[in-house]
């Protein structure tokens, strides 16, 4: 509802208009719930972080004169004038059109382009910044950053609390969104892709950096370097969908993140946990985590996660686990995940147990375990898994296996142990190995892995 509009100096009535209401951008937050036990466990988490003083992170971002940018923009009126000019707490809806960046942002504002306004800087440094809280940037165009690492040069940079960032589209930009030292706030329903470079020359379209609490919601995020979360907690990643870049999402140092109905396809990486504790990934979608290092679900010295009700799909590794979990006495468990067709479905490349694998579909995997180590079938847990492999019967119509299903490797161990050979791994010489080794074994086969209770009948999933 329009309150009042207020005429400004040198800016007809007609040019924007400023809508003053008070606006409570964040009262959707009850997705918080999910970490309160959590949250209140930990050491510290009665601290207000949110009025801790800001320590300056940034690199001094360069000033290039208007004539050193995109002669495209030259003719754009500066965005930066609508800004100053808008009272503290106000609504800023300008007029649709094309405005030249570079932006800074540092009062409580919101700014919504209802989809008809374009802010571009002309292909040099950031496009816009955000340095104050409670701000709300809904409905805007970013396009045109510069291409420089050094800077970070990107879209949309977040240095406040309790942000929305909504329904904006970003392209054409080295990094996409970063929020550093922002906490409690929302980014949703944003479309993200980088500059058209070498998978590796991109910025990440979304980055978290020491940023708790966030929601990060329904956005699709493509063509880009990463989506990390660095020393950022307790975020919730949910319904996103990730193509097309490097990792889909990759944790570091980053405690009781949730990732929950998203779809990954064509990345290099899905989900990868690495130096983390607690949270996990339920009910997404991955596949096609392919090449030299594809894999859909990784872990590095992890520990305390749960992987529940998630699809993953033709990856040249389903599951890839190096050193987890970490943490003595703690776990990983993975229960109700389908895990088809993948070149490996479940890499355990260390020796120290604590998997947990319950209720999941293993189905059209070239190879479906591949344990390190020797004779670590019993350190890792499996119970009431399907196994499309399993040779047993099921004599009582209980729907379990009469015989427990034994995974070994035979010939296998030859590209397990020497990882060059897994070039040849389905070439007829080894498929013809192995089958001599099974029929006649002429060294002692190797155990993958040991359901006592397999499933025999296949269980249907459902399509959510």
């Amino acid at each position: 509802m329009i309150r009042w509009r207020k005429l400004l100096p040198g800016i007809t009535l007609g040019a924007f208009s400023l809508l003053v209401t008070a606006q409570t951008a964040h009262d959707e937050i009850g997705w918080r719930g999910d970490h309160a036990e959590t949250k209140e466990a930990q050491l510290g988490a009665t601290a207000d972080l949110s009025t801790a003083p800001r320590v300056g992170v940034d690199r001094p971002k360069p000033i290039y004169p208007l004539y050193q940018r995109d002669k495209r923009i030259h003719g754009f009126k500066p965005f930066q004038d609508l800004v100053d000019a808008a009272p503290e707490g106000s609504i800023l809806i300008p007029p649709p059109g094309h405005y030249a960046g570079p932006v800074v942002l540092r009062k409580p504002l919101t700014i919504d382009g209802k989809g008809q306004v374009s802010i571009d800087a002309g292909d040099k440094g950031t496009v816009f910044s955000v340095e104050a809280d409670d701000v709300v940037i809904r409905g805007l165009h970013f396009s045109g950053s510069g291409d420089s690492h050094d800077t970070d040069d990107g879209c949309l940079d977040v240095r406040g609390h309790r942000a929305l960032i909504e329904h904006n589209r970003i392209d054409n930009c080295l990094f996409g969104i970063d929020l550093k030292q922002s906490s409690q706030s929302i980014v949703r329903h944003n479309t993200v892709s980088s500059k058209a470079l070498d998978l590796g020359m991109r910025g990440d379209g979304l980055r978290l950096w020491y940023s708790n609490d966030n929601l990060i919601e329904g956005n699709t995020i493509s063509d880009s370097r990463d989506m990390v979360a660095w020393y950022s907690h307790r975020n919730t990643f949910r319904n996103n969908v990730g193509m097309r870049s490097r990792y889909s999402i990759h944790f570091m140092f980053a405690n009781h993140n949730i990732v929950e109905g998203n779809k990954f396809y064509d990345n290099a990486v899905g989900i990868y946990f690495m130096y983390t504790e607690g949270g996990g990934a339920r009910n997404n979608l991955i596949s096609h985590a392919t090449g030299a290092a594809g894999m859909a679900l990784g872990f590095k010295e992890s520990s305390d996660h749960f992987i529940e009700g998630n699809e993953i799909i033709y990856c040249a590794v389903g599951i890839g686990s190096d050193l987890s979990p970490f943490q003595p006495g703690t776990t990983i468990r993975f229960k109700n995940n389908r895990i088809a067709y993948n070149g490996i479905a479940v890499q355990l490349t260390s020796e120290l147990g604590g998997n947990h694998f319950n209720d999941n579909v293993f189905e059209g995997n070239l190879t479906d375990i591949f344990q390190a180590g020797r004779d670590q079938g019993d350190k890792n847990k499996w119970s009431g898994n399907y196994f499309d492999s399993y040779q047993g019967f099921d004599k009582n119509g209980d729907g379990i296996g009469d015989t427990p299903h034994e995974h070994y490797a035979y010939a296998d161990q030859i590209w397990m142990e020497m990882p060059v050979a897994r070039f040849f791994k389905t070439s007829p010489v080894l498929e013809l190995l192995d089958f001599l080794e099974r029929l006649a074994p002429f060294s002692n086969p190797e155990l993958q892995a040991r359901d006592p209770q397999p499933r025999y009948a296949k269980p249907v999933r459902n399509a959510g």
